[in-house]
């Protein structure tokens, strides 16, 4: 009789989910529990929980920090993101992006990138000039967008202040997983997400094997003022100097974000100088003519001799950077630089997704939207095992999204992490590579499309 009265009341997926799940009438009891609420976890629990086919679902996200309150202002913060085309059609799927639009962003319609040593450069352009590369995004503004859209979520409990103590996994089949917190609050799920982070808690407890090191560098960041007001502020600009990369991520007509990826050593002496001096080392740092090495001289006009009589795109740097005029006060700030990899996802009822999986250095601007990438596998996957009648935890489901995720992710870090090493050196020999590969690269374009799309997803 009860069995009748549900099918009656409720769809077939919410039946399969009352079937599945015992301890539903306990409060502290979720189908699904986010560890983390930042910008990843935050994205993570709106996605999952406007699924349709997981909108039963009760979800718990758990944030270590207080509660969200910012509020846009009229300055910029100085932790920005630049988003790939893929990471906006999510937020334009689950209700971020009319905020964003509402407050402010910043297109990018090109990138480019070149040695100091030997001037060789790589540029990307938008498709066909209709789509842009990606699009700058102050960090705190996504989160302001997340807060809005989580609160209206009937299926979204937030608890702040939520530090995590341990997490208990399941072993056996029928098992749950507890989440005890720092303050005595304990809960249990069907499936636990593991966003924490780089130092993740969840994946401690999983016990997964994790490769990782510091670059023995820090990024440091700032909001620039220009000289000059420009309507053509849309280049997204990238120098590689023999210490390590500078770049200019467009705000506004007259404003852009700096990182600037530097020894600790180097980083730390920049953050002392005043701010005056600060502009002064920026300016030599973008503009600065370094020594030339004559065999990479030779080497790399003989290329660009050849590409052009193969009608190939010339290697010849049509555009400048800006030069900066002042900094906005009290916008520096640094962050350490490392890689990290976990050679596992998953386990039994649990998956890591963003900074908990994965690590990377920030010159190609992917650690984010790898995240991103995430959340978007996590959502289909999950949602054609609820849509199909599987338990959330199912382990053949969770596989399939470590599968899909790591062979997208592990060729991006690896690129990234040998681009990194690839321009921290002024061996000639290295030098002499990497100037003709960019030559190179920049000459084929389906090799850059390739590399595009590859960052897209």
């Amino acid at each position: 009789m009860l069995n009748a009265v549900l099918r009656k009341s409720f769809s077939k997926s919410a039946c399969r989910r009352f079937a599945s799940s015992t301890s539903l009438s306990s409060e502290n009891h979720y189908d699904i529990i986010v560890a983390g609420g930042g910008m990843v976890g935050s994205t993570l629990a709106c996605t999952l929980s406007k699924n349709p086919i997981l909108s039963n679902r009760k979800i718990l996200l758990l944030e270590a920090s207080k509660e969200f309150n910012w509020k846009p202002t009229e300055k910029y913060s100085n932790r920005v993101v630049a988003l790939n085309p893929n990471t906006r059609k999510l937020f334009e799927k689950i209700g971020f992006w009319k905020h964003i639009e509402n407050v402010r962003y910043s297109p990018v319609c090109k990138i480019q990138a070149w040695d100091a040593l030997s001037e060789s450069m790589i540029s990307f352009d938008s498709n066909n000039h209709v789509d842009e590369v990606a699009y700058i995004v102050e960090n705190s503004l996504i989160l302001y967008a997340a807060n809005i859209e989580n609160q209206s979520l009937h299926n979204l409990n937030i608890i702040n202040d939520a530090k995590i103590k341990s997490c208990n996994l399941a072993i056996h089949e029928d098992e749950e997983i507890q989440v005890e917190l720092e303050n005595g609050a304990s809960y249990t799920c069907e499936l636990l997400l593991g966003c924490d982070g780089v130092n993740s808690k969840v994946r401690e407890a999983m016990g997964v094997q994790y490769v990782g090191w510091n670059y023995k560098q820090m990024g440091l960041v700032a909001t620039l003022n220009l000289s000059e007001d420009t309507e053509e502020n849309r280049i997204a600009w990238q120098r590689y100097i023999p210490t390590g990369t500078i770049a200019l991520l467009p705000l506004n007509t007259k404003q852009s974000s700096l990182v600037w990826c530097n020894t600790n050593e180097n980083i730390k002496q920049l953050l002392k100088l005043s701010p005056e001096q600060f502009v002064d080392e920026l300016n030599s740092a973008l503009w600065k003519q370094y020594e030339k090495n004559d065999i990479v001289n030779q080497a790399t006009k003989c290329l660009g001799s050849i590409l052009k009589t193969l009608d190939a795109p010339a290697n010849i740097m049509q555009q400048l950077p800006p030069s900066i005029c002042s900094i906005e006060e009290s916008s520096r700030a640094a962050f350490p630089l490392g890689f990290g990899h976990a050679a596992n996802y998953i386990r039994k009822g649990v998956a890591l997704v963003g900074d908990a999986a994965h690590r990377v250095h920030p010159l190609g601007g992917q650690g984010v939207n790898l995240g991103f990438g995430d959340i978007c596998s996590l959502d289909e996957i999950l949602g054609n095992a609820a849509y199909s009648g599987r338990k959330l935890n199912n382990l053949l489901d969770l596989r399939k999204y470590e599968t899909a995720r790591q062979r997208h992710n592990v060729p991006t870090m690896l690129a990234l992490d040998g681009l990194q090493k690839l321009y921290t050196t002024d061996f000639t020999p290295v030098v002499l590579l990497r100037s003709l590969g960019l030559q190179l690269t920049h000459a084929l374009t389906p090799v850059k499309r390739a590399i595009i799309e590859q960052a897209s997803h």
